[in-house]
């Protein structure tokens, strides 16, 4: 949920769902359309909402992910191993040739 305050006498604060946002207008004052058709008036910027939205939703990711990497038990038995050179393949195409 994101905090925003609504363009009134009061200037209120309430607390919306992002998810439920369509559209943001700036004319001159800022309309949020939601996805049930109804306008709200705020007294925040477009870009002071998009930031709030961009803040929620990088919390959210941020809650789902673990904060540190896990190891895998099968990885800690792997070792780093040296190339061995070896001869080149044999060339083939002559084979052909001699047919």
């Amino acid at each position: 949920m994101i905090r925003l305050h609504r363009l009134s006498a009061r200037a209120e604060d309430f607390y919306l769902n992002p998810d439920l946002i369509v559209a943001i207008d700036s004319t001159p004052d800022t309309v949020v359309t939601l996805t049930t058709h109804q306008k709200v008036l705020v007294s925040d910027s477009p870009e002071v909402i998009v930031a709030a939205i961009q803040a929620w939703r990088s919390s959210i990711l941020a809650n789902a992910l673990p904060s540190t990497p896990r190891r895998r038990n099968h990885d800690s038995n792997l070792t780093l191993v040296a190339a061995a050179s070896a001869p080149p393949p044999p060339n083939l195409d002559h084979e052909e040739n001699d047919r």
